[in-house]
């Protein structure tokens, strides 16, 4: 067997039966967090160093992948081009296309959809760096935010402790996943999301939060859960009135994740 092919069986091999050896998360490792950020609603601190960090989820199940868009839905990457996306101050998204049909984070900012949106159900795939490098929230590091405000975390939750409310599948500094469904780095995974925006009233005021279903890698995470408010990082976040609909973003934080297969489709108004 070529040693090319040997190696790609190894890496699907293993990505097929994550979660061994005592799950995603090393228990000789030291609690990461802080102790002085203000206090959520549910009495946790912003980042906690204290709070538990979810338990694993098995997420050896990958019919969640190459999930074909369904009728209605906008495909924003299908590994065809960037013609949905800017980058964020509104010039050409540069992000580096890759034989594979994947789309790969360059250093060159994060991008944001060219369509507006609001309620709606989004699917992505992605894939931190084979080899791990970095610690806690400086390895495989990205994020999903939708509205471009309402982040759901991306990194590589993989043995990797960091705090409870900023590992994968987080809503960044608000709420941890209920567990930790995350596969080994360079195992592609996937989110799938379906998300209501916020209502304000004509004034200004919140009449409705933000609401975000989460599946990661097939296993649900997050059961219509209100977010706090717009992501902020040592924050307590909070609402301002905002448009019905607006860009999703996809993070660079720095590090060259992959991401393939995004599509979205819009939700009808409640």
């Amino acid at each position: 067997m070529r040693p090319v092919r040997l190696a790609l069986l190894t890496l699907l091999t293993a990505c097929a039966t994550s979660l061994v050896d005592g799950g995603p998360v090393d228990p000789t490792a030291a609690p990461v967090g802080y102790d002085d950020t203000p206090r959520l609603p549910d009495g946790w601190r912003v980042h906690d160093v204290a709070r538990p960090v979810p338990p694993p989820a098995s997420a050896r199940n990958t019919r969640d992948l190459l999930r074909p868009p369904p009728p209605g839905a906008v495909v924003l990457y299908d590994g065809t081009g960037l013609d949905a996306w800017l980058a964020e101050d509104g010039g050409p998204a540069r992000w580096m296309p890759v034989g594979d049909g994947s789309l790969q984070v360059n250093g060159s900012g994060s991008i944001r959809t060219r369509q507006t949106f609001g309620d709606c159900e989004l699917h992505l795939e992605w894939m931190t760096p084979p080899v791990a490098q970095g610690e806690s929230q400086a390895r495989g590091n990205s994020g999903v935010f939708l509205m471009g405000r309402y982040e759901v975390q991306i990194l590589d939750s993989w043995r990797n402790t960091t705090y409870a409310d900023g590992q994968a599948a987080a809503l960044y500094g608000q709420r941890p996943p209920d567990v930790n469904a995350s596969r080994e780095p360079g195992c592609w995974q996937s989110y799938d999301i379906r998300f209501r925006a916020p209502r304000f009233a004509a004034d200004g005021a919140l009449l409705e939060p933000a609401r975000a279903t989460v599946r990661h890698n097939g296993v649900l995470v997050h059961d219509d859960v209100a977010f706090v408010g717009g992501t902020r990082h040592r924050e307590v976040a909070s609402y301002a009135a905002h448009e019905a609909q607006a860009p999703l973003m996809l993070q660079d934080h720095g590090d060259p994740l992959r991401f393939r297969n995004v599509w979205i489709r819009p939700l009808p108004a409640r």
